[in-house]
């Protein structure tokens, strides 16, 4: 599912139900944990950057850069501009995985960010 550089508005759980259609099934929220916590090939992990768990600000690990909380119920603009999450989705997976996530690890991931309370 790819977007125009336009802003789309959105919400944590328009976003998850959109995943969720593309993956075709529900996110696993145990299973985006694992995902976001693991080295998957690569030097980092998502929370090298995001922090584990990912529900304060923390800092980019090459740049020092701010990054502010992931999870929705922490940060309550996360989640709520298609453009951006479809942008920082690619973005950061190449960095991770040198490929694009799968439709299922977004998902999962998003399960997981949205169950942080």
């Amino acid at each position: 599912m790819a977007f125009g550089p336009q802003a789309l508005a959105s919400s944590p759980q328009a976003e998850l139900q959109r995943w969720q259609q593309a993956a075709g099934q529900p996110g696993n929220a145990a299973r985006g944990q694992a995902f976001f916590t693991q080295r998957l090939g690569g030097e980092w992990s998502c929370a090298s950057c995001h922090g584990d768990p990912p529900t304060r600000d923390s800092k980019h690990a090459s740049t020092g850069k701010k990054i502010a909380a992931m999870a929705p119920a922490f940060n309550a603009e996360r989640l709520t501009d298609s453009a951006k999450v479809e942008k920082w989705f690619k973005r950061n997976c190449k960095d991770v995985l040198s490929r694009e996530c799968t439709a299922i690890e977004k998902v999962d991931v998003l399960a997981y960010l949205m169950g942080l309370k």
